[in-house]
């Protein structure tokens, strides 16, 4: 039986026709039945998101009459659900995106195969967001690229006076300590000075669970769940080996179902 699947919904926000046009273009190739549509400023976009929902907004960050992080946090606040993606000619831009919590960006000239990653892990993190939300895959929103692969993204880390632009499928898990946090990761430790469940909120689209009210850790990087105290679970990440973490009696029932452990 063939699974049904709903169209797309993606806005399209550029000062510049050209450049709209090449974007919608690229789009379509990507996702032919994909339901686009456009604004030529950021007055125009707060007036087109007022009256349309999107699953997906890429945003000028240069628009004449707003500053395109303006206009996101604007969106941001309108359709929390809806993953923002920076369209931008400066790479120095990228790391804002990142700060911002923007999903992602890409840059002028639109390339192909990177506009082709953005919009696959746009998708999967609707779909994941959709998945906790109702607590199975929504079938009627599932949607996919021709070709399929996943793109895990990165993220900004302020750490000893400089910014790291970490992979999050490197980040094994996230522990609090003092007033901030360490992240732990393949490539290192980082300290920084944010609160878990600012952590909690930025990784939610990437998977990240909360098992404790100290821990939060990627499902993927665990490496074994076994029994602990007070009839709970404790668990060991990999490449953390040597480190237990303890899993609240509360989250144990969520994490099996992430997990598919009957």
């Amino acid at each position: 039986m063939e699974t049904k699947t709903q169209a797309i919904r993606i806005a399209v926000v550029d000062d510049e026709r050209p450049a709209r046009s090449e974007l919608k273009h690229q789009i379509l190739d990507i996702l032919p039945e994909a339901e686009i549509m456009e604004a030529d400023s950021g007055v125009s976009a707060l007036k087109l998101l007022a009256s349309h929902t999107f699953d997906i907004i890429f945003l000028d960050i240069n628009l004449n009459d707003m500053e395109g992080t303006t206009l996101a946090a604007a969106a941001a606040g309108m359709m929390p659900e809806a993953r923002i993606v920076f369209a931008t000619a400066y790479s120095e831009y990228a790391v804002k995106a990142f700060e911002l919590g923007v999903s992602n960006y890409i840059l002028k000239p639109f390339d192909p195969d990177r506009l082709k990653l953005v919009i696959e892990k746009c998708i999967s993190e609707l779909e994941r967001k959709a998945f906790f939300r109702n607590g199975t895959a929504d079938a009627e929103h599932t949607v996919r690229p021709r070709t399929s692969h996943s793109s895990s993204g990165r993220i900004a880390i302020n750490t000893n006076r400089k910014t790291v632009l970490l992979d999050v499928e490197d980040i094994a898990y996230i522990e609090t300590s003092g007033r901030g946090c360490i992240v732990h990761s393949k490539t290192g430790d980082y300290l920084e000075n944010q609160l878990l469940g600012e952590w909690e909120r930025r990784l939610e689209s990437f998977g990240f669970f909360r098992i404790h009210k100290s821990y939060l850790v990627n499902p993927a990087a665990i490496a074994e769940l076994f029994p602990w105290a007070n009839n709970s679970l404790a668990l060991r990440m990999q490449g953390f080996e040597k480190e237990i973490l303890p899993v609240g009696r509360d989250k144990v029932k969520a994490l099996r179902q992430i997990l598919n452990i009957v």
